[in-house]
């Protein structure tokens, strides 16, 4: 993690990003390419106990990471899934599932991002919310290589054309950029 002069971190905070989200207790929410949990705590504590956190990782060994993050961090509503984001029905849920999905840092990864955008509009109920936050570019050997970076404009015409309408902006660090859609 990279910090500033004044010792904070110049990334992501999962705390100020999730408040962004504007979760409510019960609700039911994926991260999309999970990773090893930085938003877990976060997104869990936005859900609250009645509601459910999807952790969706493709690499088994951080789904196993991310159990043990749920197991230590006694984080009982957090499930950790094994998903392939880009294979039709690869996100294991049932279709209008999810009140909430969340794409971390995660589609400058994904080589087909209409399917993993597919498979998001397949799991979010009609009305539910996306949230996508990614690099704004790349920074000398910290994010994506230039040639990954996901431009706003892109994600937004991409989220767009599979089934979700760009609602609002909003700050999601000095090197990030965040976008809350509205499936339709």
């Amino acid at each position: 993690m990279c910090m500033n002069s004044e010792g904070g971190s110049r990334f992501v905070k999962p705390d100020v990003v999730t408040s962004h989200f504007h979760l409510r207790p019960g609700d039911r929410v994926a991260d999309f390419g999970a990773g090893s949990g930085y938003f877990l705590r976060a997104l869990s504590t936005a859900a609250g106990l009645d509601g459910r956190v999807y952790a969706c990782e493709i690499q088994k060994n951080l789904v196993e990471t991310l159990a043990l993050v749920a197991q230590t961090e006694r984080l009982p509503n957090v499930e950790p899934l094994w998903c392939d984001l880009e294979t039709p029905k690869g996100v294991r849920l049932a279709d209008n599932t999810l009140d909430m999905g969340v794409f971390i840092n995660t589609l400058f990864q994904v080589d087909d991002k209409g399917v993993a955008l597919t498979e998001a509009a397949r799991v979010i109920r009609p009305g539910g919310k996306l949230a996508i936050i990614e690099w704004t570019e790349s920074f000398g050997g910290l994010g994506p290589r230039p040639d990954h970076v996901v431009d706003q404009k892109a994600v937004t015409s991409m989220a767009e054309a599979h089934g979700f309408r760009l609602e609002h902006d909003f700050p999601a660090g000095e090197h990030h950029y965040g976008l809350m859609f509205r499936r339709v």
